[in-house]
C-alpha cells in the first residue's frame, strides 16, 4: 500500500470520538506482518509523556488466540486430545443442563458453544481469582445456559477450562506453556501475561470515564489469575502485527514461522466453527454474509471481502483490537487506555478504508493444473465449433445427464444471440471472469452483441475430470446476468501455477 493510502486509512479509522473517548490511543496498519503506518495521540499515564510506537497496552481477551494456538500446539503433539470430555484433564469438573450432568469438550470450549453462558461482566472483575477459587466453582457445578453443542455463547470461564487442562498435561503454568510454545519462537519480547516485566514508562495506565471523555479517572489493572490465560495480556501494535502474520499467513503458499504451528492447524482457528447470527450489533453494521467463532478467533465472511478474523480485548480501563483480511495479509491493530475507546470500531474502519482503496480481492485461489488444462481445451473445442459429443475432459456422466445434440442446439442459441464469436480473443487468461475454488473456472467468448460465459468445475477423483459444464450470454463488462446474486467469488484473484 501506499504511504497516501495508509495514512488516509489511519485517519479514517482514528477520529475525533475516538481521541475523545481516551486520553491515549494508538492505531497501526500492517501488511504481512509489517507495520505500514501508526497514528498516536495522548498521554498514556496521564502525565508528560506521550504515546508512541512502543507503547504497551493492555490487550485483554486478544489473549485466547494465544491460549487457542498453545491448545492446538499440544493437540499436534499428542498431549491434548480437544474433542475428548474436559474431565479427562479436570476431573473435578462439573456442568448441568435442566437438572442433567452435560459432558463438555475441549473444542465446545474454545468455539464457544459448550452451553456456557456469556459472561463478561463477571469475568472482569474475577480475572484475578486463584486456582483453587475457580476449580471450586466448577466442581461445585456450573449451569448451563444451552445444551452442549448448540449455540453461540461467549464464555471466558469456558475458555479458561481449557487452560486448565493445558496445566494439567504439560504440569505447568499456561503462561509459560504459552511463552515457550509461540512468544519466545516468534520472537514477541513485548507480550507477556503480567505488567511486571516491563519498564514503567513504557505501560499505558488504565482510564476510565462517565461523561463522554469530559473527564477520567484512573483504574488499576485488574489483578491476573486462574483466568489470565483467557484475558490478562499485555502487547505492542508491531508484536501484535507479527501476531496477525503468523495466523493469517496460514492462507498462503509461504507460511512463516511452520515450526510453531502447523499452518493446518492455524487455519484451524480461523474456521467459523459456531455461527453467530448477523446482522449483530457486534459486527458494527458491516455487510457480511456470515459469521463465526473459530479456535480464539472471530471470522467474518464480508460480501466484498471475503474472510477477516478479528477479536477484540477489553478490561476496565483499556479497549484493543485486531483485524486482517486473509487474502492480502492486510490488518489493522488499535489499542485505548479507556474501555469507551471503541478499538473494534476503530480498527474496523480503518480497515475497511485500506481494503477499498486497494480494491483488494476477496480470495486469492489457485486452479489445479487439470483444471485450467480442461478449461482451455474445452474453451478451444467451443471456439473451433465442435459438437458437445467431442468436447475432450468431460466425466463419463456429462453427456448422459443432457445429451450433445440439446448441448450443440443451446450452444447455437446462445451464438445467435451474442451475435456470433469473435474470430480473435484476447488471451485465454485475460478472459477469465472468477475461480469460487481451485476446482472450478468461468471465462467469456467474446461476441459482437454480447459474451458467452463458459463455466466448467471438475471432481477430485485422481485424474480429474469435467463434472459440469455450463453456458450462459452476460453482456459486454459484466461477470454475471441480472437476476444472479453477486458473490465474493466475483471478487478473487487467479494465479495460475508460474505466475
Amino acid at each position: 500500500m501506499t504511504a497516501t493510502a495508509v495514512a488516509r486509512a489511519l485517519r479514517h479509522g482514528r477520529d475525533e470520538r475516538a481521541r475523545r473517548t481516551a486520553p491515549a490511543s494508538i492505531v497501526a496498519l500492517c501488511e504481512r506482518g509489517e507495520v505500514r503506518g501508526v497514528r498516536t495521540h495522548g498521554h498514556p499515564r496521564a502525565d508528560d509523556s506521550t504515546t508512541s510506537r512502543g507503547t504497551v497496552f493492555r490487550i485483554a481477551s486478544m489473549s485466547k488466540s494465544f491460549l487457542a494456538a498453545t491448545a492446538l500446539a499440544l493437540r499436534d503433539s499428542g498431549a491434548l486430545d480437544l474433542h475428548a470430555p474436559i474431565t479427562e484433564y479436570l476431573p473435578a469438573v462439573r456442568a448441568r443442563h435442566r437438572g442433567a450432568d452435560a459432558v463438555l469438550t475441549g473444542d465446545m470450549l474454545l468455539s464457544n458453544r459448550s452451553g456456557l453462558g456469556e459472561d463478561n461482566a463477571w469475568v472482569d472483575r474475577h480475572l484475578g481469582d486463584s486456582r483453587s477459587e475457580i476449580a471450586a466453582l466448577f466442581s461445585e457445578g456450573m449451569l448451563l445456559a444451552a445444551a452442549p453443542g448448540t449455540t453461540y455463547q461467549y464464555s471466558n470461564l469456558g475458555q479458561s477450562l481449557v487452560g486448565a487442562a493445558v496445566e494439567a498435561v504439560t504440569g505447568r503454568a499456561v503462561e509459560d506453556v504459552v511463552r515457550e510454545t509461540l512468544l519466545e519462537p516468534l520472537g514477541l519480547t513485548r507480550t507477556a501475561h503480567s505488567a511486571d516485566g516491563y519498564a514503567r514508562d513504557t505501560l499505558a495506565g488504565g482510564f476510565r470515564t462517565f461523561d463522554d471523555g469530559a473527564t477520567f479517572h484512573p483504574e488499576p489493572y485488574v489483578r491476573t489469575g486462574a483466568l489470565g490465560c483467557i484475558g490478562s495480556m499485555f502487547s505492542t501494535v508491531d508484536d501484535i502485527a507479527t501476531w496477525m502474520w503468523f495466523l493469517g499467513s496460514a492462507f498462503t503458499d509461504d507460511p512463516h514461522a511452520p515450526h510453531v504451528l502447523a499452518p493446518s492447524s492455524r487455519r484451524e482457528m480461523q474456521q467459523p466453527r459456531t455461527p453467530i447470527d448477523v446482522p449483530s450489533g457486534m459486527f458494527d453494521g458491516r455487510d457480511l454474509a456470515g459469521a463465526g467463532y473459530g479456535y480464539g478467533l472471530f471470522v467474518e465472511q464480508d460480501r466484498r471481502f471475503g474472510r477477516i478474523v478479528q477479536h477484540s480485548g477489553g478490561l476496565p480501563g483499556f479497549s484493543a483490537h485486531m483485524r486482517w483480511h486473509a487474502a492480502t495479509g492486510i490488518g489493522v491493530v488499535a489499542f485505548g487506555n479507556s474501555d469507551e475507546f471503541g478499538a473494534r470500531r476503530v480498527a474496523g474502519a480503518a480497515l475497511q478504508d485500506a481494503l477499498d482503496t486497494a480494491d483488494a480481492p476477496s480470495a486469492v485461489v489457485r486452479p489445479w493444473p487439470e483444471t485450467v488444462t480442461a478449461a482451455r481445451a474445452i474453451d478451444a473445442a467451443i471456439r473451433e465449433g465442435r459438437s458437445a459429443a467431442e468436447y475432450p475432459g468431460l466425466a463419463d456422466h456429462v453427456l448422459d445427464d443432457v445429451p450433445p445434440d440439446i448441448r450443440d442446439s443451446r450452444l447455437a442459441a446462445h451464438i445467435a444471440t451474442i451475435g456470433g464469436m469473435h474470430p480473435v480473443q484476447k488471451p485465454f487468461a485475460e478472459r477469465v471472469i472468477a475461480a469460487a475454488t481451485e476446482a472450478e473456472l468461468r471465462w467469456r467468448i467474446a461476441g459482437a452483441s454480447a459474451d458467452l460465459r463458459v463455466e466448467a468445475r471438475l471432481v477430485g477423483v485422481p485424474r480429474p475430470r469435467v463434472q459440469s459444464l455450463s453456458l450462459t450470454v452476460i453482456a459486454h463488462d459484466e461477470t454475471r446476468t441480472e437476476d444472479e446474486i453477486v458473490s465474493p467469488a466475483d471478487r478473487h484473484r487467479i494465479v495460475f501455477d508460474g505466475e
